[in-house]
């Protein structure tokens, strides 16, 4: 409940105020800075997610999950209690933090609070929160929002991580500490918050040209940090991201790829509405059908062991993605009519089953291919690091492609619809190029070169 908690209150902040915030600016103001609500959270997040690490290794277990518990529930009161939009924004900062934390040590604490026979049921519980988050974010925010009482969302979200916090000290192994105290990686770190920035601001910046100049700047500052981390020795990744032959490059970007197909989800509600004149309510939870095949097929995926089987998993889950939503595209039709939005809802849980099948094992093949424990750690941190990121990537790249469409609906569904599917497809490649030299490091045959 403590591991799952932490990453389920972070996935449901990242869309709660998106429902939110249209009640929230009737009563405070500042609807010119209503896209920063999410920049901040989101930046916040990930920047704080490469910082787990060294967090475990000066607190442990129990008091980096306390300290994370305790800023997400500080930041939370205080959203709660803001009497102005740039209040709201930096307590969102806070809020951000606070998730990033409790999203990195999700996956961190798995390698020492759970067996290792557990890890990949660990891993997927912990996967599965963001397809219940994103679930229940959109939905708890417009049920408050609709009573007019958005603050008392924020409120219900402090109480919860209150009551994980406390049983922390109960249920929850100390795990190692160290009185060394690591250097902080400022470079990587500012390199990763400039592109989680540029990234998010590019997905709201009005006309075609600029969100392509916003996605382009933050690649650019992606690579510099790759440069750097390749040559640093304050780094964020693992060493062993970075040597040829290693196969933890190719997890993290399936893992990327995967959940770059998430970002569809914001958009789905917007060509329900638009296309199928569904109300408001019934969209937003048919758009939420990816969030919950990803959630219900982890389940039966994480109990297949056999090595065989989950390579096939690992390959298959980005194909199953890319085709279902290509799929989802050729459905759109103006006016659709009632029996093919019942089509629709089985094509998008198909969708999230892809990820759903294969997060889990990679999740796992990420955590228990460096024997190193502080490594390890590193690299389980990342998982979140990567999600984050890659969602924040995704929902920029869909905004331009929306905007493509121009005055049409139908083609900006369509465009959306099949361009994410040729992005989310090159996951078959990098999966089968995980599996290629996965085996070879268990075999210690592991290549001298090998293209990255």
């Amino acid at each position: 409940m403590v591991l799952a908690g932490g990453v389920l209150v972070a996935a449901i902040n990242i869309y709660l105020a998106a429902s939110l915030l249209p009640t929230a600016v009737s009563d405070l103001g500042g609807e010119s800075f209503y896209a920063w609500n999410m920049t901040i959270y989101l930046v916040a997040m990930v920047v704080a997610t490469m910082l787990t690490g060294r967090l475990l290794s000066r607190r442990g277990n129990v008091g980096a999950y306390l300290l994370g518990f305790a800023t997400f529930t500080a930041g939370s009161v205080a959203c709660a209690l803001s009497p102005a939009m740039v209040v709201l924004l930096l307590s969102r900062g806070v809020q951000g933090l606070g998730a990033g934390l409790l999203s990195g040590l999700g996956f961190a604490v798995i390698r020492s609070a759970l067996p290792s026979r557990l890890w990949t049921r660990g891993a997927a519980l912990m996967s599965a929160m963001y397809g219940v988050g994103n679930f229940t974010g959109p939905a708890l925010g417009g049920l408050f929002a609709q009573l007019g009482v958005w603050r008392l969302a924020f409120a219900a979200m402090a109480v919860l991580a209150a009551l994980c916090g406390a049983m922390v000290p109960r249920v929850m192994p100390p795990g190692e500490r160290s009185d060394v105290r690591p250097p902080i990686p400022a470079v990587s770190l500012s390199l990763v918050m400039a592109a989680a920035g540029a990234v998010s601001v590019a997905g709201v910046l009005p006309g075609t040209l600029a969100k392509a100049a916003g996605i382009a700047g933050a690649l650019l500052l992606v690579a510099g940090f790759v440069v750097h981390e390749r040559r640093s020795e304050l780094r964020v990744f693992p060493q062993a991201t970075y040597r040829r032959g290693s196969s933890l490059k190719w997890i993290y970007l399936t893992l990327g790829l995967l959940s770059f197909g998430v970002a569809v989800e914001s958009f789905l509600p917007l060509f329900g509405q638009r296309l199928a004149g569904l109300p408001p309510l019934v969209a937003g939870f048919f758009a939420a059908a990816i969030s919950l095949g990803w959630s219900l097929t982890q389940i039966g995926s994480s109990s297949v062991m056999g090595d065989r089987g989950v390579r096939r998993l690992c390959v298959l889950g980005p194909v199953l993605l890319a085709l279902s939503l290509l799929v989802q595209g050729l459905l759109q039709r103006a006016d659709t009519p009632t029996w093919l939005v019942a089509i629709w809802v089985p094509v998008l849980l198909v969708a999230g089953s892809g990820i759903g099948l294969a997060y889990p094992h990679l999740s796992v093949a990420a955590m228990s291919c460096i024997p190193d424990p502080e490594e390890g750690a590193r690299a389980a941190t990342a998982i979140a690091t990567v999600t984050s990121l890659s969602i924040a990537f995704g929902t920029a790249v869909a905004g331009v492609l929306l905007n493509l469409g121009g005055e049409s609906i139908l083609d900006s569904a369509r465009y959306v619809l099949f361009g994410l599917p040729i992005i989310c497809a090159l996951g078959t490649l990098t999966a089968w190029a995980a599996n290629r030299t996965r085996r070879l490091e268990q075999a210690g045959q592991a290549p001298l070169r090998l293209g990255s």
